[in-house]
């Protein structure tokens, strides 16, 4: 039986340590400053970008650090689940790019249009040219709302129709239908895409929550949970797999297996999938619509992505244990651009980025780099408000807790909730700060 510890001891050990994250409590070691005139540009500021950024920027002197990238908001996507819930504001994930960036950094505020890895250059959307040394994609992941036909951002938060994933404002949205939703009853309807995607746990978690404020409000009689999985399994894990099915048995979903949206028609209120036995229709009431994902267009439009791997999807083609590109090594990618076989989480982002720094350090010095990756990767999978399940596993599916004998992976726990709502946000800063 897993040991469960007092919420005191919980908030003094976790919280009370900026450098707490999943996959360990590991303080940032202190590494000697190396002297260089490299020009490194990183696309993108996100989770990735920033964290490599403040690291890059203490670690270099003398190096010319260029970072690329429109977004005037930085979000906290581990937090549109939460404000999905209804916990939290959309307030809560947003705050300014800049707030997260070095002063030593140039901040070029626009989108990435181009990558030449052969000219070593990358050209923005005005058409200024930026030259490199070194390469680091950060550019994290684009939501392809349409490739579902009949579906639209602006259809999030009416008849019906949330998605997690647009924004904080989306997420807001989604809540107060599912909140009506859970007050009338009717037909739940959750999905994932066949892609790769941003947090595989998402649309499980989702499925959960929907399902814990209907019996909260004595009205799960009057609602029916259908989740449409888009292969043979719930998760790609598969003890953790085992687990889901045998909750969700257990709580009355109706789970349909191959099952992949491909339109849907907001005015009949019915989602179309493609099946093993051709098309299907499937009502809903409520729906959580999680788009194909893929690289942006200008990664996989560029000769940067794999050829044999995730095709049509763009993932740069880099080596799954350096994050370094397998063809032009002076470019590296973190976070969820990398074309990885697991890691597309902030937590995984949050173990790439020293990979990163140390190969990309020692490439300048002309030596070999120590760190690797793993594939660590962590899935705190809400199960109900107040109990989650911590998930955390490498490559090879094999379970790494990070506090063996006190959170029990595969068991519905408080304290595993408490890293999701409060100690997760604490530690994602401080790994922007290049201090986690």
């Amino acid at each position: 039986m897993a040991f469960e510890i007092g919420r005191r001891q919980f908030l003094t050990a976790a919280l009370g340590s900026s450098a707490l994250t999943y996959g360990a409590v590991r303080a940032r070691p202190v590494s000697a400053q190396v002297a260089t005139s490299a020009k490194i540009v990183i696309i993108g500021a996100g989770a990735a970008g920033a964290a490599l950024a403040n690291r890059l920027s203490t670690r270099l002197d003398g190096a010319e650090i260029t970072i690329i990238d429109a977004r005037k908001r930085h979000l906290y996507q581990p937090g549109f689940t939460l404000i999905a819930a209804g916990l939290k504001p959309s307030g809560y994930s947003v705050t300014a790019t800049s707030d997260w960036l070095p002063r030593s950094v140039n901040w070029i505020e626009e989108g990435a249009a181009e990558i030449d890895p052969e000219a070593k250059t990358v050209t923005t959307e005005t058409g200024t040219t930026v030259g490199y040394d070194y390469l680091v994609v950060a550019a994290g992941l684009k939501l392809n709302y349409d490739q579902i036909e009949g579906m639209d951002v602006s259809l999030i938060g009416k008849d019906g129709i949330g998605s997690v994933y647009a924004s904080p404002e989306a997420a807001e949205a989604t809540w107060r239908e599912m909140d009506r939703f859970t007050d009338e009853g009717g037909v739940g309807l959750f999905t994932r895409p066949a892609t790769e995607m941003k947090c595989a746990g998402a649309p499980l978690k989702y499925t959960f929550l929907t399902d814990d404020y209907a019996r909260r409000k004595g009205n799960r009689g009057k609602t029916e949970i259908v989740y449409a999985a888009h292969s043979k399994s719930l998760f790609g894990v598969p003890i953790v797999n085992e687990k889901v099915r045998m909750l969700y048995d257990e709580r009355g979903f109706d789970t349909r297996y191959e099952h992949v949206m491909k339109a849907i028609d907001p005015g009949r209120k019915v989602a179309t999938f493609a099946t093993p036995e051709g098309d299907q229709e499937i009502p809903f009431d409520f729906t959580n619509i999680i788009p194909p994902m893929s690289a942006p267009d200008v990664v996989r439009n560029s000769p940067l992505p794999w050829a044999d791997k995730w095709v049509g999807e763009g993932y740069v083609e880099v080596d799954p244990f350096t994050l370094r590109h397998r063809r032009y090594p002076e470019v590296f990618a973190a976070g969820d651009v990398a074309g990885v076989p697991k890691g597309k989480t902030a937590a995984s982002a949050k173990w790439q980025v020293p990979v990163v720094e140390d190969q990309l350090v020692a490439q300048i010095e002309g030596r070999e780099g120590e760190e690797v990756y793993n594939g660590y990767t962590s899935c705190p999978l809400i199960t109900r408000v107040g109990r989650a399940m911590l998930i955390e596993f490498d490559y090879d599916n094999n379970l790494v807790p990070s506090f063996p004998g006190v959170i029990a992976p595969l068991e519905e726990l408080w304290v595993s909730w408490l890293m999701k709502e409060i100690a997760l946000k604490a530690t994602y800063n401080a790994m922007l700060r290049g201090r986690a």
